[in-house]
C-alpha cells in the first residue's frame, strides 16, 4: 500500500516564527513532463517514496532568480545571495505524508552559494554561468555549467508571461504547492520544512526550451513539450529548521 498523503494545500499548513533562511524567488518558469514513479523511485532519499497525482508523478525544469538569501533572521546578502539558479527537482511523500520536493540538480551562478548549500546541506548544486533576461513580457533563462559536471550541461528556456490564474487546477496546485524539501544526508534523511504566501501564478507560452539537465540528472529525456507551464513574479520564503526522516520507514499497509 502507497505512503498516506496530507491534502494538498495551497497555503502553507504551519508558519515559521524563527527561520534558518529567509530568501526569495523571483520571475520563476515552472515546465513540467508526465514520468514514470518507477524512473523516479532509485532517485528519491531513503523513507520517501514518488508523489503521483492519478498515478503519474512529474519532473520539473524551475528556472527563477534567487534574491537576497539571509541566514537566522539576518538581512539577506544583495550580492553573493541573489543570483539566477534553474533546477531540475522530483515530487516526493514521506511516511508521515509530507509532501515535498526531490532536488536533483540546481544550477546557480555563484560559486560561494553553490559551495557552501553543497557542504552544509548536501544538496547537489552546481556552478553555471547563467542569466535572467526579461523583454516585455517575454522572460528568458540560459545556464551552462561549469563545475563540477558534467561540464557543458546547458538550458534556454523563453517564455511570454499571459494572464493570472484566478484558481489552478489541481495539476498546477499539485506541482506548485509543496511545503518541504527532502533530502538525503550523511547522517540521514532530512525534511525541511518551508512557508510563502500563496503562489501568484500566470499562464504563460513556452518560446523556446533547449536543455539537457534533466538527462544529466539522471532522468530519462523528456517526451515532447512539457503539459505544464506557468510562470509567477515570485514570493519570500522562510526555510524552518530540518528534521529528520525515518529512512526505514516503510508503506502503511
Amino acid at each position: 500500500m502507497p505512503f498516506p498523503r496530507e491534502p494538498v494545500r495551497s497555503e502553507p499548513p504551519f508558519s515559521s516564527t524563527r527561520p534558518l533562511l529567509t530568501q526569495s524567488w523571483l520571475d520563476l518558469a515552472f515546465l513540467h513532463w508526465p514520468v514514470d514513479p518507477a524512473d523516479v523511485a532509485p532517485l528519491l532519499p531513503p523513507g520517501t517514496v514518488p508523489d503521483t497525482l492519478d498515478g503519474v508523478t512529474y519532473v520539473g525544469l524551475i528556472a527563477f532568480r534567487m534574491d537576497r538569501v539571509g541566514w537566522l533572521g539576518l538581512p539577506g546578502v544583495p550580492y553573493l545571495g541573489s543570483f539566477p539558479e534553474t533546477n531540475v527537482r522530483l515530487y516526493s511523500v514521506d511516511a508521515r505524508g509530507r509532501r515535498g520536493v526531490v532536488f536533483r540538480s540546481l544550477d546557480a551562478s555563484r560559486l560561494m552559494s553553490v559551495a557552501v548549500a553543497r557542504t552544509a546541506f548536501r544538496l547537489p548544486y552546481q556552478w553555471s554561468r547563467m542569466s535572467v533576461d526579461r523583454t516585455g513580457d517575454i522572460v528568458t533563462y540560459t545556464g551552462v555549467r561549469k563545475w563540477p559536471g558534467p561540464r557543458g550541461a546547458h538550458s534556454r528556456i523563453a517564455v511570454r508571461v499571459g494572464q493570472p490564474i484566478d484558481e489552478p487546477t489541481e495539476l498546477e496546485h499539485f506541482l506548485t504547492a509543496r511545503w518541504c524539501l527532502h533530502n538525503d544526508f550523511p547522517g540521514g534523511p532530512l525534511h525541511l520544512p518551508n512557508t510563502h504566501p500563496r503562489w501568484p501564478l500566470h499562464r504563460a507560452e513556452l518560446l523556446e526550451c533547449r536543455e539537457d539537465l534533466i538527462t544529466a540528472a539522471g532522468l530519462p529525456a523528456p517526451v515532447g513539450d512539457p503539459v505544464s507551464v506557468l510562470y509567477s513574479p515570485g514570493v519570500a520564503v522562510r526555510f524552518g529548521r530540518p528534521t529528520r526522516i525515518a529512512a526505514g520507514s516503510r508503506p502503511r499497509r
